[in-house]
């Protein structure tokens, strides 16, 4: 029997011995009922033990003392038990336990909780659970209850709680959320950095917790940049976030930066979780020197002219942009670079004329410069050079004219060659002459000078003159007598004269001979060709003789040239000698001479002259 059992027991004995009526609930008519029930059993068991003296009277049985003995020794026994209850209120709270489970409890934000609540107590009172958290009943049993706690945000402590006997007891359990770092933010501030400037490399994660638990890493490459842990800072001003100053330097530039973070719930229980930011990309730019544009003051219109914009000291070169104008026209340039230069080069072709702008527009990251440079657009076609009659014949009249071109503003100064005075501003300058045959080819220019912005700017014009004349089969260019050497290739050499250029038909004995394939000379070639040269202006003929010398003719005429010039090289080698040697020998014998007569060259002038070599000799 357990001692709550007990413990009724003595109430109800104490109130029976006492004549009392109680007013008591089930467990107090369970334990009467008890009490009555051992109380029947001893009464079957004195009956049972009176049977052999049923007869005897019951005044003067010692049963009945001893009945009265025992209800007093009950009473006093009930007497002390109430009077220790009393006094000692804690003794029953000490007889059971409340647990509570799991006895640690680590949730991950917004997730569920299954708690269960249990007892010692055989049969416990009112129980449940305290929690501002969404709760809901699962399960329960004699000695325990079964929660489930839904959408968990923020840390709590709970509190189960039983009673039993008018006695309550409860057991408390903490629950902490976690959220893993599933966002990791990184950001660079610029994006684009200049060279020795600083920019600030910065990480946070925006939903994450125990934030005491987290560690922020941030990263340049491989290379860890700077670590940050959130232990010992206050609750109240506690950010997941970190950030690191840096000087940006050239070979920073396209590193790689992240930033990692580290969630570690080891200690109660969890895991370890991790995070990575997006890698992003530092670029790293120099760019302190305005662009330069190179291009000619003055444009003529409708010219093409080359034009370059050039910019020194940037980086990274390569990665420079360019974009250059003439006004409103965009140019299409060519970049190049060579290390830290970059340049563009365009062609440029205005279309009006005055006063405009040349514009180079440089961009490098986030920067840009743009520098302009004035330019002046002129119109200055070349002068119009006519002649009158294009093919004029031989006698006739041509008139030679020279004149600005219409789109030249304003007039220039004209110069004809050979014209014998120079025009006036705005006219023409022209020259009459009557035409010649060897006019023909003539070439004829004109300069025409104009002052464009403080320049002197020239354009020159140039054309040939063409005379038209009769065939002409002259010696120089058709010989009357040719000599061909037998068994070598031969072409009958004659050239006509004429303007419009002459046909050429030569003939022998009635048959055509061809003069555009060589020959192999043979006696047959010999003989007298008539040649014909035609125009549509005439013709002319001529008669050329053909003659063809054999091999031995002309190996004896050779010997024999050869045999002359030896002789006459032969002559003029003796000759040259003899006259030399004189001279030589003469001049060997002087200085001999001049020692002994010395002392006489004074006193004896007319001797040695005389002994001089006269002119003659030398």
């Amino acid at each position: 029997m357990s001692l709550s059992r007990q413990f009724r027991k003595v109430l109800l004995s104490v109130a029976a011995s006492s004549g009392r009526v109680w007013q008591c609930g089930p467990n107090c008519l369970s334990a009467r009922r008890d009490l009555e029930g051992s109380k029947t059993d001893e009464a079957v068991a004195g009956r049972r033990e009176k049977r052999p003296c049923e007869n005897e009277d019951p005044v003067k049985s010692g049963g009945s003392l001893l009945a009265l003995l025992i209800r007093t020794e009950m009473f006093l026994f009930g007497t002390w038990a109430l009077l220790a209850l009393i006094l000692c209120p804690g003794a029953t709270e000490e007889l059971f336990e409340v647990s509570v489970r799991p006895d640690q409890a680590l949730v991950e934000f917004g997730q569920s909780l299954v708690v269960n609540c249990s007892t010692t107590c055989p049969d416990p009172g009112p129980s449940g659970i305290e929690t501002f958290l969404k709760k809901t009943q699962v399960g329960k049993g004699p000695q325990w209850k079964e929660f489930l706690l839904e959408d968990i945000t923020e840390n709590s402590i709970l509190q189960c709680f039983f009673s039993c006997s008018g006695i309550q007891k409860d057991k408390s359990l903490g629950i902490s959320v976690y959220q893993p770092p599933e966002h990791v933010i990184l950001e660079l501030q610029p994006a684009w950095v200049a060279v020795d400037e600083a920019f600030t490399v910065k990480c946070h994660v925006p939903n994450v917790a125990p934030l005491e638990n987290l560690i922020l890493t941030l990263l340049q490459g491989n290379r860890e940049l700077h670590r940050k842990n959130f232990v010992s800072l206050a609750m109240a001003v506690q950010r997941a976030e970190v950030a690191v100053s840096v000087r940006a330097q050239r070979e920073d530039d396209r590193c790689n930066f992240s930033c990692h973070a580290q969630l570690d719930l080891s200690s109660q229980g969890g895991g370890l979780f991790h995070g990575s930011s997006a890698i992003m990309v530092l670029r790293i730019f120099e760019f302190s020197q305005s662009p330069q544009i190179w291009v000619s003051p003055l444009l003529e219109v409708g010219m093409a002219e080359s034009v370059s914009c050039v910019v020194a000291r940037v980086f990274p070169a390569k990665e420079v942009m360019f974009y250059m104008l003439l006004g409103d026209q965009e140019l299409n340039p060519f970049l190049s670079w060579e290390g830290d230069t970059a340049w563009a080069n365009a062609t440029v072709q205005a279309l009006e004329t005055g006063d405009q702008e040349l514009s180079c527009l440089v961009s490098l990251g986030p920067m840009e410069q743009k520098t302009k440079e004035p330019v002046y657009v002129y119109s200055f076609p070349p002068p119009v050079l006519e002649i009158e009659e294009s093919y004029p014949s031989v006698g006739t009249d041509v008139n030679v004219t020279c004149s600005g071109h219409v789109l030249t503003s304003p007039s220039p100064t004209l110069r004809l060659q050979g014209a014998p005075d120079l025009p006036a501003p705005g006219e023409p300058a022209w020259i009459l002459l009557t035409a010649r045959e060897e006019d023909d080819g003539r070439n004829f220019s004109c300069e025409a000078s104009l002052e464009v912005q403080g320049q002197q700017l020239i354009k020159t014009t140039a054309i040939q003159l063409h005379v038209f004349y009769e065939p002409r089969l002259e010696e120089s260019g058709c010989p009357g007598n040719q000599t061909w050497v037998e068994g070598t290739e031969q072409m009958l050499a004659c050239i006509p004269k004429g303007n419009p250029t002459p046909s050429m038909v030569c003939t022998r004995n009635g048959m055509i001979f061809d003069l555009e394939v060589p020959q192999m000379a043979t006696q047959n070639h010999s003989g007298t060709y008539c040649c014909v040269a035609t125009n549509q202006l005439g013709s002319v003929s001529k008669d050329i003789a053909v003659i063809v010398q054999g091999l031995d003719e002309d190996l004896s005429s050779t010997i024999f040239i050869v045999i002359i010039v030896a002789l006459g090289v032969g002559v003029v080698t003796i000759a040259l000698y003899l006259n030399y040697r004189p001279c030589k020998i003469e001049r060997r014998k002087l200085p001999y001479r001049q020692k002994e007569n010395s002392k006489e060259e004074e006193s004896q002038p007319d001797v040695q002259q005389a002994e001089k070599c006269s002119p003659h000799d030398c």
